[in-house]
């Protein structure tokens, strides 16, 4: 059976680290305000895999964003996806230049879909990552603006057709609150999901996370809740899940 991961969401917009709720971006510090509070080498064994997103809402600068992403996986020996505003191969190449492993595509899934085969081909589909932000069965793109007009389980289908890697699915509604998972949402794409499924929006706590590892169909749950996990606070999540018997692995 394949092991089960936890995942830390980072959220960067303009030279900061964010926390978010309901996709209103709340600035907290810049990187070195971020190695100082997480120390991402000292953490990472609690860590399967990092996420960062560029959020950026005035024009996402991928030559920025590298040299942040660049100084921030220095000494960060886990997998660490990259996404925000990947429009070319060029910008493909400089995140997986600047220490990515994946890419992780959200609008261009379904504004340039020409283009996301250009990638699955070049780099294959485990290096990509389609991102979904949803609310009220319905997705939306450009960070959180624009609504697609499809059903949810419907879109998702569109995605994995693509093929894509994995999906990352992410409650725009639950994000940030801290009060757990859209489970009713989950267990339904769960079900019929034919890849991995990353889960996103509202965990606060360890208990969330089991909660969503514990759904079948799901392979991993993501949190970017920097003020409920700050400190030893994902070393203590990962231990409490691994002595309750969760299937994740054990450094």
């Amino acid at each position: 059976m394949l092991r089960k991961r936890i995942i830390f969401t980072l959220i960067y917009e303009d030279g900061k680290f964010n926390q978010s709720r309901n996709f209103r971006l709340q600035k907290v510090g810049n990187i070195n305000w971020l190695e100082k509070n997480y120390k991402f080498r000292d953490i990472a064994f609690s860590l399967d895999e990092l996420i960062v997103l560029n959020a950026s809402k005035n024009g996402k600068n991928i030559e920025d964003f590298s040299k942040v992403l660049e100084k921030l996986v220095k000494d960060v020996f886990i997998p660490v996806a990259a996404g925000g505003g990947i429009k070319s191969l060029e910008d493909a190449e400089l995140l997986f230049n600047s220490g990515a492993d994946k890419l992780v595509l959200n609008s261009a899934l379904y504004e340039n879909k020409v283009f996301v085969e250009k990638l699955i081909k070049k780099y294959g589909s485990q290096s990509i990552i389609g991102s979904i932000d949803y609310k009220l069965n319905c997705a939306y793109i450009n960070n959180g603006l624009n609504k697609i007009n499809k059903p949810l389980k419907e879109y998702i289908n569109y995605i994995v057709s693509l093929g894509v890697g994995e999906i990352y699915l992410n409650s725009i509604e639950n994000d940030g609150t801290g009060f757990g998972y859209d489970f009713g949402t989950i267990k339904e794409v769960a079900k019929d999901i034919t890849i991995p499924l990353i889960i996103a929006g509202g965990a606060g706590n360890a208990s969330h996370l089991q909660s969503g590892l514990d759904v079948h169909g799901v392979n991993a749950v993501a949190t970017a809740n920097l003020f409920n996990f700050i400190g030893d606070g994902l070393p203590r999540a990962r231990e409490a899940i691994i002595s309750n018997h969760g299937n994740l692995a054990q450094w």
